[in-house]
């Protein structure tokens, strides 16, 4: 085989190292770009925060992101203030600085100076108590109280073995014979004390901790109501716990009247002592982490006109701009390391910042267009959403469907009807009668109206709730009506029963 060279032309399409970080900002949470913002106010000297809101030189202005919901396009600033500041009248450092990099290039190679996400970040901006509250687990909770308790050391070691197996939500997790058997070798450890010890820890806070079934969990809780005038009604609903929770939990209330020999009043009372108990007692004692969501738009009504105002949240990132001070150090024709850095670090700083109001011009123009569609939904609720998909957006604004997907993303609108996230304002359709469209989230807010008004001893079944949704000219089959209802965390017909007067 003959070795020779050859030379091909070709077209390739290959993001610049400038429109990588725009694509990657674009996409980040507020948190996440208020992170990002404070790393690069700490690993580049030419940027730095404006503090005060007072100051005139805003690198990113959001005044110009305001814009009327009746306008056809957000109007666009011709010019940013980034490029103000960077061709400003100060000459030492005004230069021809090139607006792109080789498309063949990435940018750490060419700034290594460029921020990481392992780099630190301002920690003011955090809550103070979400940093530093200590939150206990069940296990450290029930250790605590295994250590007041009175009792021998091999009792103690048995209650450890037994808390080790409790999960999250107070279940015990392994059978008393399994805790009983990592014991024989090393100590003598009968089956009578790993109950004794169980039934113990089960009378730790909170009540019915280290419960094996259900039905245990909700004797142990009935065996603490101490009150004389209940005593007819707690002795019912301990019969019911006890023999007849799977009729309970099928709702089959005349069973459980033939069975209990109850009539529909006390059964009805005896229900609700039985409502009131906690089925998962040890999910209380560390509860999950809080999420806050950050507004990115805010969306309110103009009283005087009457049109949607659509506007970014100016709390939402940081104001920066470029340093005059550490910008007038850059020399013309010097090519020592030093100018080199401060070059370097200059273009950074510029393309970051272009970045920024990149993202802030794409989300205006996403979210007044989502306005613009869905003005039915902020005038009359969840039943008015018009079908929107992304393709339809993108036609609006001139974009590509993957960067709507990436502004609508993590992205929060508020709204005088709640915050709901931009992806919540896109949704299918389905066709009616008519021969138009109906959202499926309007389809959902009709399904839950129409439980919350049925007669709970007769409640609506899929069947029922698809005959009302075509009375109504919309075409939805059984099963997506059952789609529908379990992504609401509503539970069967069978489940919604109820005893009422």
């Amino acid at each position: 085989m003959k070795l020779s060279l050859q030379l091909k032309l070709g077209q390739q399409l290959t993001m610049t190292p400038q429109l990588q970080q725009a694509i990657r900002l674009l996409q980040l949470s507020t948190l996440d770009l208020q992170q990002e913002i404070h790393q690069a106010l700490e690993s580049n000297p030419m940027l730095e925060l404006i503090e005060n809101s007072e100051d005139e030189e805003p690198v990113l202005n959001q005044e110009s992101s305001t814009q009327s919901a009746e306008k056809e396009t957000p109007q666009i600033a011709e010019e940013s203030s980034a490029e103000q500041v960077l061709n400003g009248d100060d000459s030492n450092w005004q230069e021809q600085i090139p607006s792109d990099l080789a498309v063949d290039s990435n940018w750490d190679d060419i700034y290594p100076s460029t921020y990481s996400s392992s780099n630190s970040y301002d920690a003011d901006s955090l809550d103070y108590e979400s940093r530093n509250t200590a939150v206990d687990t069940l296990q450290d909770h029930l250790h605590w109280q295994l250590n007041l308790t009175p009792m021998s050391e091999k009792d103690k070691s048995i209650g450890f073995a037994i808390i080790d197996a409790i999960d999250a939500n107070g279940m015990l997790t392994v059978y008393i014979e399994s805790i009983l058997v990592g014991f024989e070798a090393e100590l003598e450890v009968e089956l009578d004390e790993v109950l004794a010890v169980l039934h113990r820890i089960q009378q730790f806070d909170p009540i019915g901790v280290g419960y094996r079934d259900l039905s245990e969990c909700l004797l142990i809780q009935l065996n603490q109501f101490e009150d004389p005038e209940l005593t007819k009604l707690i002795n019912n609903a301990k019969l019911i716990v006890k023999e007849h929770i799977n009729l309970l939990g099928h709702r089959d209330y005349a069973q459980l009247m033939r069975k209990t020999k109850l009539k529909e009043a006390e059964l009805r009372e005896t229900i609700e002592v039985i409502e009131s108990l906690d089925p998962r007692p040890g999910s209380n004692i560390s509860p999950p982490s809080t999420t806050y969501v950050v507004p990115d738009v805010i969306v309110t009504k103009q009283i005087e006109s009457g049109k949607w105002k659509v506007e970014l949240n100016p709390d939402t990132a940081p104001k920066i701009r470029i340093n005059n001070d550490y910008a007038s150090l850059v020399k013309r024709a010097d090519s020592s390391d030093e100018n080199n850095y401060l070059r370097d670090n200059l273009q950074e700083a510029r393309w970051f910042i272009k970045s920024l109001q990149s993202r802030n011009e794409t989300l205006m123009k996403v979210a007044t267009r989502i306005v613009e569609h869905q003005k039915g939904f902020l005038e009359y609720g969840e039943e008015a959403m018009k079908p929107l998909v992304l393709h339809d957006i993108a036609e609006a604004v001139s974009m590509h469907e993957s960067t709507i997907s990436r502004v609508t993303t993590q992205k929060y609108m508020h709204t005088p009807r709640g915050i709901f996230e931009l992806k919540y304002f896109f949704s299918s359709h389905v066709s009616t009668k008519g021969g138009g469209e109906c959202s499926s989230t309007a389809i959902r807010a009709i399904i839950k109206k129409l439980i919350a008004a049925e007669n709970v001893r007769k409640p609506l079944s899929d069947s029922k709730i698809t005959q009302l949704l075509e009375e109504k000219g919309i075409n939805v089959a059984r099963r997506t009506i059952a789609k529908y209802r379990e992504s609401l965390s509503i539970p069967p017909s069978n489940e919604r029963k109820r005893l009422v007067e």
